[in-house]
């Protein structure tokens, strides 16, 4: 079973949502058989690359609040994070351009340590003083990740390494009707908007392990019709 999950790295319910969902993947008894893939999202493509500011400021001027308001926002979210057992700090976070860095997550897909740069990508973001808008941090995480260092800096300098792929994660989604995230696709079958509680993601994951397509191994074995008659074996031998 495929799990697919639409997320950007300045959202913090992606966050939450992330830890959420592989508390409800662990308790799932066919765990080992869910493949996991991240896709990209931009909650920001408009913004310019380089053009970074603090959460705060940000969030105040996108919908109109006071500071003090905004600081309430940010300390609720923290407070379902914290919940989660995750690190996150309500000032001091850059918001910004976050292309580069889902071009990253791309090669780091193809060198098949996708998971492990977005949960290093998360933390810096979220509960580190690490700039993830910030082109050296990038090649840092993706050297903690198990990426190569020079591999990560050519991408970074090539703005259209792994940008077709950005691209296409975004055109599916918009294609899926996801216009939030995070959004997980279980199947194809079923979709999950918002960082649901855990016990959601289980239920869906049992769901969906039910109803998922039988898979025809073979079609020439023998067998019984509907009508009762059931075919032979041919014997490979004589007699």
């Amino acid at each position: 079973m495929r799990v697919e999950i639409w997320s950007d790295i300045a959202c913090p319910w992606c966050y939450i949502g992330k830890a959420r969902f592989e508390k409800g993947l662990a308790g799932f008894a066919h765990r080992d058989e869910v493949e996991v893939v991240h896709r990209s999202f931009e909650l920001d493509p408009g913004r310019a690359k380089g053009d970074t500011a603090q959460v705060i400021d940000m969030l105040a001027q996108k919908y109109g609040r006071t500071r003090e308001e905004a600081r309430s926002m940010e300390a609720n979210v923290a407070a379902n994070a914290q919940a989660e057992g995750l690190g996150y700090r309500t000032e001091g976070r850059d918001h910004g351009n976050t292309f580069d860095i889902h071009r990253l997550l791309h090669l780091a897909k193809a060198r098949g340590r996708q998971d492990e740069l977005l949960t290093l990508a998360y933390r810096a973001n979220f509960a580190e003083e690490r700039s993830v808008f910030d082109d050296s941090v990038l090649v840092e995480l993706a050297v903690e990740a198990g990426l190569d260092a020079d591999e990560a800096r050519a991408v970074l300098a090539d703005p259209e390494a792994y940008a077709a792929e950005v691209r296409a994660d975004e055109q599916e989604a918009s294609e899926l009707g996801a216009n939030a995230v995070p959004f997980f696709v279980l199947d194809r079958r079923y979709g999950i908007s918002g960082g649901q509680p855990a016990e959601v993601f289980a239920q869906a994951l049992e769901q969906a392990w039910k109803d998922r397509p039988l898979t025809a191994i073979g079609s020439d074995g023998a067998a019984c019709d509907a009508d009762g008659a059931c075919e032979v074996p041919h014997s490979g031998g004589q007699g």
